[in-house]
């Protein structure tokens, strides 16, 4: 535009450049701080309230390692998965971006309470005990899923069935209080061995460390499915529970705009499509 106007007339460029000033001064106050604060016209949801999201940014604290829950791609650092896929869509119905920052599942709470990110979306079961800490925006129900050789050569079928074996679980997770749980109902305890990440847990189970391995359903279903045929989930879900978006109890403007933002995602469409495209439309919520 400068350099077409530099072909008019002196008097029409004086004009733009002063018009121009006026709307530089209005705008001014906006950008003294060099970052846009995101405006209710910015997505479908009024965030001006919103002290976590004047930066234009949710940021997530994940443990990026639970395909299909969130992973990163092959050979990339680009998170993907289902949480993934809500949380863009909750940042869109909100106006702002989504960061991920992947940190280990144990610490997450730690994490979120010492404002390392705003909120945690990490296949994160609610539960009471997790209650207790932190609030939570639940989106979806999954339960536990129990992985075995191929063949199932321990027979089991049910959590009984883990008395006396060995059984591998990630570190802080929800399977790891249920196996606990369980073993103090055995005559004979479960040998319970605990991994920082899943797929550490999995490796165990897949080269005869432990016998069967728990993890959230739908993570079982493909390490299932990815061990060209040396392991298997048995058919049963344990305990579906909701998975929430985590939240520091003084977040109150945050959980609500979340609130608000899932049911704009849900009424759209776009949630029935997210679950669809990763196999989970039975872990839709009510």
């Amino acid at each position: 535009m400068i350099q077409r106007g530099l072909v008019r007339p002196f008097l029409l460029l004086a004009a733009l450049v002063l018009a121009s000033t006026f709307v530089l001064a209005a705008c001014g106050d906006d950008d003294e701080e060099g970052t846009a604060t995101p405006t209710p016209a910015s997505g479908a949801i009024d965030i001006s309230n919103v002290p976590e999201l004047a930066d234009g940014k949710l940021q997530i604290g994940s443990d990026i390692a639970y395909a299909p829950i969130e992973f990163y791609i092959e050979g990339t650092e680009t998170p993907d998965g289902l949480d993934v896929d809500i949380a863009k869509a909750l940042g869109k119905a909100l106006g702002v971006d989504v960061e991920f920052i992947n940190s280990g599942f144990d610490g997450l709470i730690p994490a979120l309470q010492t404002e390392d990110f705003d909120v945690v979306m990490s296949a994160m079961t609610v539960n009471e005990e997790r209650q207790k800490e932190i609030d939570f925006v639940d989106y979806v129900n999954v339960g536990t899923g129990i992985l075995v050789p191929a063949g199932n050569p321990g027979g089991i079928k049910t959590l009984d069935d883990l008395c006396g074996i060995t059984v591998a679980v990630q570190l802080g997770t929800i399977q790891a209080n249920l196996v606990e749980a369980q073993s103090a109902k055995c005559d004979k305890k479960i040998d319970i061995v605990t991994f920082d990440i899943n797929p550490l847990a999995v490796e165990d189970l897949r080269t005869g460390g432990a016998d069967a391995n728990l993890s959230d359903f739908p993570v079982a279903f493909v390490d299932a499915d990815e061990s060209d045929g040396e392991l298997e989930v048995l058919d049963l879900q344990i305990d579906p529970a909701p998975y929430g978006i985590g939240l520091r109890k003084s977040s109150t403007e945050l959980k609500t705009a979340l609130d608000e933002a899932l049911r704009h995602v849900m009424e759209s469409g776009d949630y029935d499509k997210i679950l669809e495209k990763w196999n989970l439309t039975a872990a839709a919520l009510p």
